[in-house]
């Protein structure tokens, strides 16, 4: 059987009871089985029109359904869709999806109906991956992003830069098949000037790439500092629950407690960590060496100070460690008495600082958009910025980058013009991996079967 001729059905929202709940349909055979399913003739109802019926089993009323017609290829996969809404209960709508399956429709496979709507063209390859995207949207700048994705703003970037490549590509065949009446002559440095500003853009994507997977995962953000400096009660703030203990003993977080929180539209994985001193006691020592290689390892580093107290060699250590990382220094416990200033600070170290009271919930809201700040240099605009939030069009981009660096050495070495055109065409390919125009179906497989049902 041809997978994309025959008719699939899934439940489209979530796996829990509600209000109400989606079946969909899509294929040729759709409204036949939804026609089937309320027994009315929707065969002449027109798209965008909604039907009220009952569904019956053995003459009996299973439940009350408003059907949904999108003709093709006016709708979502591009094929005949119809949705029926049921009420929210699991048997119920389990109950109506058998019925649909057992008049003649498939169940589908994860992701199936994108990926119809792919291979149907109603959408390239990245705005199909945005679709999941979204749905799994953890903040309101990955929403935005992968909105803007989903209306094709990598496409049209990828479809602008193949463009340009497959142009001076053909160029350079034709003029090698015709070298009578097309000249090469000097077309290397013409060649470079267009690959330049090429390289140019694909770094650009490529240095979105950092911000977009902040976007998209979150802040890898560790919380470091001395012993009973206040980085635990700072967390609790933050999270907005007593989540970490809190004593005057120090010493008293020795492993790493993780928690996901958002500020001001952003996410923050944060990490507090056991307090940075030199120890004896074996079991301290290794939260101490994980606390220095999470902060290693982070986007971001809070360095939360005990303003109350001395510098000592301990902060030393914590302050030499960040000197070359993105950080943010907090001086708690301004609510006391203090002896550290932000002046003595900036004479060891230049970061953003904050005084704080974690005990009073002081400095929080600057700290938050200090945050906001530091990242993303004010608000985004996802008007006209492309953000590349995925790891695999990442991957593409660089190797389109990497091709395209081949073209500019061949330039430089005075190699023959085929040599232009085996690494432009690398970089075609490169790119059109990104849209799915140069794809295989094992990838196209795996892209989507990592989709929920019903979608």
């Amino acid at each position: 059987m041809n997978m994309m001729n025959d008719t699939i059905a899934a439940i489209a929202t979530a796996n829990a009871t509600g209000a109400v709940s989606i079946i969909r349909i899509s294929g040729e055979e759709a409204i036949l089985i939804a026609s089937e399913l309320i027994n009315k003739d929707l065969s002449k109802k027109e798209g965008y029109t909604i039907t009220f019926g009952t569904v019956q089993e053995d003459n009996e009323v299973v439940d009350e359904v408003l059907v949904s017609i999108f003709r093709a290829p006016k709708s979502y996969t591009g094929e005949d869709v119809v949705e029926i809404g049921c009420h929210g209960g699991l048997f119920i709508t389990r109950k109506i999806l058998s019925l649909c399956l057992g008049k003649g429709a498939r169940l589908a496979r994860r992701g199936e109906f994108t990926e119809r709507a792919f291979l149907n063209g109603k959408m390239d390859l990245s705005q199909a991956e945005a679709v999941i995207d979204v749905i799994t949207s953890q903040n309101e700048y990955a929403l935005k992003s992968s909105m803007s994705q989903l209306k094709g703003s990598v496409k049209r970037k990828i479809e602008e830069m193949r463009k340009e490549i497959l142009y001076h590509t053909a160029f350079i065949e034709t003029a090698l098949d015709d070298p009578e009446h097309i000249s090469v002559d000097g077309y290397g440095g013409e060649l470079k000037v267009v690959v330049d500003k090429l390289l140019e853009e694909l770094k650009a994507l490529l240095i979105s790439s950092d911000n977009g997977r902040i976007i998209k995962e979150g802040i890898k953000t560790v919380i470091v500092g001395k012993p009973n400096a206040g980085k635990s009660s700072l967390l609790n703030v933050l999270v907005g629950e007593d989540r970490a203990i809190v004593t005057d003993i120090e010493g008293t977080t020795r492993d790493v407690l993780e928690e996901s929180i958002q500020l001001q539209g952003i996410s923050l994985n944060i990490m507090d960590t056991a307090g940075i001193r030199n120890t004896e006691d074996i079991v301290e020592k290794i939260g101490v060496d994980k606390a220095k290689e999470h902060a290693n390892e982070a986007d971001l580093i809070i360095y939360v100070v005990d303003a109350s107290r001395n510098l000592d060699e301990n902060d030393m250590e914590i302050i030499q460690m960040i000197q070359d990382k993105k950080a943010v220094i907090l001086l708690n416990k301004s609510d006391l008495a203090t002896v550290v200033s932000k002046d003595m600070l900036k004479s060891y170290i230049e970061k953003p600082m904050i005084e704080i009271s974690a005990k009073e919930e002081s400095g929080i809201k600057e700290l938050e958009q200090t945050l906001k700040d530091m990242f993303f240099h004010g608000d985004i605009s996802f008007n006209d910025e492309v953000y590349i939030t995925n790891i695999r069009h990442k991957a593409a981009i660089q190797d389109a980058y990497d091709s395209l660096e081949k073209v500019n050495m061949s330039i430089e070495n005075n190699m023959p013009e085929d040599f232009y055109s085996i690494d432009l065409l690398d970089a075609y390919e490169s790119l059109g991996s990104i849209t799915g125009e140069t794809i295989g179906e094992d990838l196209v497989n795996e892209i989507f079967s990592k989709f929920c049902m019903g979608k």
